[in-house]
């Protein structure tokens, strides 16, 4: 699929949009007719409605975290990070914060030593317990001006492109 792109026009001065040069020919790019544009908008309107929903002070990452590890535990940290989508990095700041408030538990792993094994806490259970409809919500929320047709196939095409 290709990305849309306009022949360049005249414009006067910083009116004009980035333009390139491709296959001898020259077009522009318009910052709002770009896919990662509109993805980073849905995303900060996501975040924002979860924000001023979720009832932990949780971030989007933390919450995917421990709603993926009450599935899989116990789970190793590098595993947990491969299920949510995360770096290594990323993975690994999470967990740190997760522990640090107490809703997430860390071990060795008998078998490997490099490999931490997590669980959640008895809070961090209850926690998840206590947000789960709140979460659920959040969605509805996120896809509110979408008709049932349109959130399906909204999914369907982020789940093709991801």
């Amino acid at each position: 699929m290709d990305v849309p792109l306009k022949d360049n026009v005249d414009l006067p001065g910083d009116a004009a949009p980035s333009s390139a040069r491709t296959n001898g020919r020259q077009t522009q790019y318009t910052l709002g007719e770009q896919i990662g544009f509109y993805l980073r908008q849905a995303n900060q309107r996501h975040v924002a409605i979860f924000a001023s929903l979720i009832s932990e002070k949780l971030t989007t990452t933390q919450w995917a975290a421990l709603v993926r590890l009450k599935d899989l535990q116990p789970c190793s940290q590098g595993n947990l990070g491969r299920e949510t989508a995360m770096d290594m990095a990323t993975i690994k700041g999470v967990v740190d914060r997760l522990v640090k408030r107490g809703l997430v538990h860390t071990e060795p792993d008998p078998t490997d030593a490099r490999r931490l094994v997590l669980t959640l806490t008895a809070e961090g259970d209850a926690t998840v317990e206590r947000n789960l409809s709140i979460a659920l919500e959040i969605s509805q929320q996120t896809l509110s001006t979408l008709t049932p047709a349109e959130r399906m196939m909204l999914m369907e095409l982020l789940q093709k492109i991801c």
